[in-house]
């Protein structure tokens, strides 16, 4: 089954801590794969961001509102214990288990609430938040992240259908650079200005000495490319005696493009608009950044010292 919400694993969480006495997050962390039956490939599921393990995110969170409600404690580093509260919450609990808004009975659980959704203009509505199935903070800002991204991929490539040709393939090149190809900025690209290149739009060097080129073909075109494209495109390559070429569009691939890249002796990647829009964005061309959020945890070592 899938990796179940963190409210869900609130009670299963107390009633392990009850039944263990002092538990380690480790512990806790393979009581609830065990209890909701997880695979192999759930448990190793990362977040969105790639940052940390989904399980290991819902789990550290459900432990946290537990114990901003008063029903664990932590004696010390990473285990957990349980409360009177708790044990009271344990026996009286609905079967189906408890929610947040289970936990805004508890004065402290609510002073935690109203506090965390203080913003800078008075406290915040969250209608969302306290539905069964509503994700982590973490999980939460992630899909907020990709919608905003999401977004912005669409307006760049609206702005690329409109750009001078010769000015997207300077933006390609731009791109390329940026993700690492080349030496200096001035000998790694070559963009050509005549229609009569033979397919190839431009040359950049590889690596910063420049023992290997890689030929690039950029169309802003807004039809689908097929295979008939890609084939005039690997021609040109075997007239270069190159074996490496990155063909990018601003719309889409036919399946067959793909089928007949994936094929040929030489390395042709294809990347698609949209595609092309996210490595803009990832690697800041064409883009700044407008507002910056610091994700910040506590320092345990600190308080150690």
């Amino acid at each position: 089954m899938a990796i179940p919400g963190f409210q869900q694993m609130f009670l299963p969480l107390l009633q392990f801590i009850e039944q263990r006495g002092d538990a380690k997050s480790i512990e806790l962390r393979s009581a609830i794969a065990d209890h909701f039956n997880l695979t192999q490939e759930d448990r190793e599921q990362l977040l969105p961001s790639g940052a940390q393990l989904m399980l290991n995110n819902r789990v550290a969170w459900a432990l946290s509102y537990l114990k901003q409600a008063g029903l664990i404690e932590s004696p010390q580093r990473s285990v957990y214990r349980i409360t009177e509260n708790g044990r009271e919450v344990v026996n009286t609990a609905p079967a189906d288990g408890i929610t947040i808004k289970y936990l805004m009975q508890f004065p402290e659980f609510e002073r935690f609430r109203k506090g965390s959704l203080q913003g800078k203009h008075g406290t915040a509505d969250e209608p969302e938040a306290d539905s069964a199935d509503a994700g982590t903070p973490e999980e939460t800002l992630n899909i907020a992240y990709e919608r905003l991204k999401s977004a912005l991929a669409s307006e760049l490539l609206l702005l690329l259908t409109k750009v001078d040709p010769y000015r997207f393939e300077q933006i390609v090149v731009d791109l390329l650079f940026a993700m690492g190809y080349g030496g200096s900025r001035a000998e790694a690209a070559q963009v050509t200005k005549k229609s009569n290149d033979e397919g190839i739009d431009g040359v950049i060097n590889q690596d910063r000495l420049g023992l290997d080129i890689v030929y690039v073909q950029a169309k802003r075109w807004q039809n689908t490319v097929g295979r008939k494209e890609i084939q005039a495109f690997v021609g040109a390559l075997a007239g270069k005696q190159a074996n490496k070429g990155i063909f990018i569009t601003t719309s889409d691939y036919a399946s067959s493009a793909y089928d007949y890249a994936a094929t040929v002796g030489q390395k042709v990647v294809l990347i698609d608009g949209r595609r092309l829009a996210n490595l803009m964005i990832e690697f800041n061309v064409g883009v700044s950044a407008h507002e910056t959020l610091y994700i910040k945890k506590i320092d345990a070592d600190y308080f150690e010292a």
